[in-house]
């Protein structure tokens, strides 16, 4: 499996943008680096359920929630062994906690679907 960490996430108004990171790495000697991982984030308000956000192929496919299509770009960096999410135009619903995630071969909406999660990183909107 690969570890995730996320950064990035913090207090910004309305209209303002926030660029979330997720670092990968792998058990020493697995060979398990990014490039084999397709990857996503989700996020998750209080009382709410984990959504998905967006994810990202393991040949830079995208695909987005509605919620975020036109404002969210999600980006991977294989030599860097990161995933980021830029966020502009951010509304008071994104505030939330955001999760990076990885599983094999296919992007899934389905938060069951993946297996290895970050901690998370809150993101507040002040309106």
């Amino acid at each position: 499996q690969v570890q995730l960490v996320e950064s990035g996430g913090g207090l910004v108004q309305a209209g303002g943008s926030l660029r979330l990171a997720c670092a990968a790495s792998g058990r020493a000697g697995s060979g398990r680096t990014l490039s084999s991982y397709v990857m996503a984030w989700f996020r998750q308000a209080p009382g709410k359920e984990r959504d998905f956000v967006a994810g990202i192929s393991l040949s830079g496919g995208t695909r987005y929630a509605d919620s975020v299509k036109g404002r969210f770009t999600i980006s991977r960096d294989n030599p860097k062994n990161t995933v980021y999410l830029q966020m502009n135009s951010l509304k008071p619903d994104d505030a939330a906690v955001y999760y990076c995630a990885a599983r094999p071969f296919v992007v899934s909406e389905g938060r069951e679907e993946y297996d290895c999660w970050g901690q998370g990183t809150q993101v507040a909107v002040s309106s």
